[in-house]
């Protein structure tokens, strides 16, 4: 399936060439590659990637995930940064407002002059304005308006991290316990196997070189299966950590959901990707996130650009005045309008112009960083890619190895038991088995890492907002 690029290039087209209102911008280029290089798994058929976890068959996922975003420090420092950017955003806007103000006054005094000595009280109300003539506040406020943005993008990447590094986890965790069920199997039935080389030597039957061996074998597959215990144990620990679910309840929960684990493991589900990788460019947070920040400092540019020029503003007052003096108060209405001032900068001393310069260099590194962004976007669900075709193509031949080391070894451990093999034959078909067994259990592993690889690469689902709209955080 080849899929174009396109949308990527005309969004990119678009947003620039809105920057370019503010300060004099060149064109940026997504330098996309046509087409994806990498096949796409299953032709990119069945389920929804915005949805994905709630498809796993596996509630518990979907809870722990859940947990984990409530408490995660990473998410509650991005809804930090959303709160401080949108009172920017307001700072920024109320620039273009005029401001009013209250004043009051009472003082008492004596003129020394044939006025007698009186208390003078006063109340006004004061109103400036700062007409923006060349877009400077302007541009501050759609340069916080575009952090406002990359704020939301940002909570929503924080999301989207915490979802996919649960899920790793939490595959590990059922990967683990699925290898702990091996080496218990593998265990017992080294001790086995001791046991009845033991009684066979006691009878004269076996030699004690075999009787060493067959005891060395079950001690190691005893020191196997305490290893992958407390691997797995780690793993329940660290996932204790990330959704601050207490360790007794969370291993209530993995044992009442190991039989959905295990189904969803069997049946790992397909993920629809219609027309990656525009999709892509224009849903993943980072990538939204540069492109925002492209734009904001366009909109420095354009902001240190107008401090260059004239600034003209309006102030004027209304208010009450009342003397009141041996009983009597003489009270007065006063008005003003003005000063209108205008501040011309003549010289200092290369001062604006070198913000302006410094301003215009912030931008052409947010313009180097937005490329990159998009290119490690690309590369990211490349990798992704590759990795599903790769494990799903690995699948089929795993298992068949499997099962045909499993006839093996059963056929060998009976030949064992009636004296027609040798400890040394049952002890390799025993580890080539028990290495099948745990290739098996690793490539589902993988696989599942593979697709939280992709479903992190595409930005979990998130949708960017259209038309100049504003972020808008999603349940997604």
């Amino acid at each position: 399936m080849k899929i174009f690029l396109r949308v990527a290039a005309l969004a990119v087209a678009a947003s620039l060439s809105a920057c370019a209102t503010q300060a004099p911008a060149p064109h940026v280029a997504a330098q996309a590659p046509q087409q994806w290089q990498a096949p796409l798994p299953h032709n990119g058929s069945q389920a929804d990637l915005a949805t994905w976890w709630s498809r796993q068959a596996d509630a518990l996922l979907v809870q722990l995930i859940e947990s984990a975003q409530a408490v995660s420090p990473t998410v509650a420092t991005a809804g930090s940064r959303i709160a401080q950017s949108r009172a920017e955003r307001v700072a920024a806007g109320a620039a273009l407002a005029p401001s009013l103000d209250a004043t009051a006054s009472v003082n008492r005094s004596n003129q020394q002059s044939s006025l007698p000595m009186g208390t003078t009280s006063q109340a006004a109300l004061q109103a400036s304005w700062e007409i923006d003539l060349f877009g400077g506040n302007r541009a501050a406020r759609d340069a916080a308006q575009a952090r406002l943005d990359s704020a939301h993008a940002g909570w929503h990447d924080a999301r989207v991290s915490v979802a996919a590094e649960v899920a790793n986890q939490y595959y590990g965790l059922r990967a683990c316990e699925q290898l702990l069920a091996v080496a218990k199997q593998d265990a017992a039935s080294r001790a086995d196997t001791a046991r009845l080389t033991e009684l066979s030597a006691k009878a004269g039957f076996q030699s004690p070189a075999n009787l060493a061996l067959a005891r060395a074998s079950a001690a190691d597959g005893n020191n196997r299966y305490i290893t992958q215990r407390a691997a797995c144990d780690v793993n329940v620990k660290a996932l204790v950590a990330l959704t601050a679910v207490a360790e007794p309840e969370l291993r209530r929960k993995l044992a009442d959901g190991a039989a959905a684990a295990a189904g969803a493991a069997a049946n790992a589900p397909s993920i629809a990707i219609a027309e990656l990788p525009a999709q892509t460019l224009s849903q993943r947070p980072d990538v939204f996130t540069a492109e925002r920040e492209v734009t904001a400092a366009s909109a420095d540019v354009g902001g240190a650009q107008a401090q260059r020029y004239p600034r003209l503003a309006l102030s004027g007052s209304i208010g009450y005045g009342n003397f009141r003096a041996g009983g009597v108060n003489t009270g007065t209405d006063t008005w003003t309008i003005g000063p209108v001032s205008m501040s011309l900068p003549i010289f200092d001393a290369g001062k604006r112009r070198a913000n302006v310069d410094a301003a215009s260099a912030r931008y052409d590194a947010a313009v180097s960083s937005y490329r990159a962004a998009v290119r490690q976007a690309v590369s990211e669900v490349e990798q992704a890619l590759v990795n599903l075709d790769a494990t799903g193509a690995r699948a089929t031949d795993a298992q068949a190895a499997l099962d045909g080391y499993r006839v093996n070894y059963t056929a060998v451990e009976d030949r064992y038991k009636n004296g027609l093999a040798s400890l040394f034959e049952l002890e390799d078909a025993r580890r080539t088995r028990l290495a099948a067994e745990q290739t098996v259990i690793n490539l589902q592993r993988e696989r599942s890492a593979a697709w939280v690889a992709l479903y992190r690469a595409v930005g979990g689902g998130w949708t960017a907002p259209t038309d100049g709209a504003p972020a808008v955080a999603s349940a997604n």
